[in-house]
């Protein structure tokens, strides 16, 4: 029996993603010049303003409105009440609070990967399946790539009259696990006051939709949506407001599995909530790719201020050449969890984070966590 899938991906200007795009603009600028530093960074955006806000523990100085004000210029917002120059920005950041640092800082030099605990409790998931290159489901990639090519011939000036507030969406048929078709493609993309509705939705189906979408999957009952409410001139923080870590589920697989709650964005290494979903996801690419599964959804928990785990969940859907509590085993026993092996592992003290805020943290080449460096280490259990 055939099932129909869908997920959505948002611009980078889209106002709840300027704001990660900010908290992480500011993350790496800090571990540029301190890689120990305590960050948890959080921006709210509405109409003129912006609040930078959050809990930030380091001896480094930076300036927190300049990073924000090329952050926003960057991205585009050079008209209207928001543009970069123009919009008051307000900044509300302190110190880590002891309470909470404490679980971290409590190790010696002797046990520090026992001693390093978790910066929260909480439960994280990771994901990989075999429909693209990348190890991602179908639907979230071609809705990231969609939504990135808005932006690039925004930028480029191909459409001009695009303004940097979108999203997209698609709709992927499935017979079984296979994907067979996508039936249905949405896109609302901003624009300025004189473009029309037929001429917009000309150019996008030409430079965006048939640039990307791969025709085999495109037939004549594919269905196309392109601005359906008609004008959407008035977008980003002027329109709607924006909130660091509202977009979690694009930022991860589509809804295709489970999500424990906790955003990414404004976060350093030492919040689970960022580098065990990171570890999740690198643990299941691995294992996807070594051939034990062909689809897996990983969960991992802590406790704040314990360094190991309290449990570890493994669903391969039924794909797995092993038995689930078996592959858990193997992943128990080939990679370390606990979140200062998890920093070391993947290097999570670099300013990288920035890459990450738009267009999904996972199926980018050239991030760590992509890597797959345990591949050869996993078959020798087939």
């Amino acid at each position: 029996m055939n099932k129909f899938f869908t997920s959505e991906s948002v611009t980078e200007g889209h106002p709840d993603k300027l704001c990660d795009g900010i908290s992480d603009a500011i993350v790496d600028e800090i571990l540029k010049l301190d890689n120990h530093a305590r960050c948890a960074v959080e921006c709210c955006a509405a109409y003129d303003r912006l609040l930078i806000m959050g809990e930030v523990t380091t001896n480094a100085q930076v300036d927190y409105e300049a990073i924000a004000r090329e952050k926003i210029k960057k991205v585009g917002y050079i008209h209207g009440s928001f543009a970069f120059e123009k919009c008051k920005i307000d900044v509300a950041v302190h110190r880590q609070s002891p309470d909470i640092a404490m679980g971290v800082d409590r190790h010696s030099a002797a046990d520090i990967r026992d001693s390093f605990g978790a910066g929260d409790q909480g439960m994280m998931f990771g994901y990989a399946c075999r429909e693209t290159e990348e190890l991602m489901p179908l639907p979230i990639a071609l809705s990231h790539r969609l939504a990135k090519k808005l932006a690039e011939i925004r930028k480029d000036g191909t459409l001009s009259y695009l303004r940097p507030d979108g999203k997209t969406q698609v709709t992927v048929e499935y017979d079984g696990r296979v994907p067979k078709r996508i039936d249905t493609v949405v896109i609302s993309a901003q624009h300025n006051t004189k473009v029309t509705q037929e001429q917009l939705a000309e150019d996008i189906k030409k430079h965006v939709i048939c640039a990307i979408l791969p025709p085999q999957l495109l037939d004549k009952n594919t269905k196309y949506f392109i601005n359906p409410t008609g004008r959407f001139e008035i977008g980003g923080p002027e329109g709607d407001s924006g909130l660091t870590g509202r977009k979690i589920i694009v930022d991860t697989y589509g809804g295709r599995c489970a999500h424990g709650g906790g955003a990414f964005s404004g976060k350093d290494a030492t919040k689970v909530d960022r580098s065990a979903a990171y570890m999740a996801r690198y643990i299941c690419k691995n294992l996807v790719a070594a051939g034990i599964c062909d689809e897996v959804e990983l969960q991992v928990a802590y406790a704040i201020g314990v360094a190991r785990p309290v449990s570890i969940f493994i669903n391969t859907f039924g794909t797995g050449k092993l038995a689930d509590d078996k592959i858990a085993d193997i992943v128990v026993k080939e990679f370390d969890l606990r979140p200062y092996s998890i920093i070391e592992t993947l290097e999570l003290r670099n300013p990288i984070y920035s890459q990450t805020s738009a267009y999904g943290h996972f199926g980018k080449n050239g991030l760590p966590w992509e890597r797959l460096t345990k591949t050869d280490d996993l078959k020798k259990y087939l």
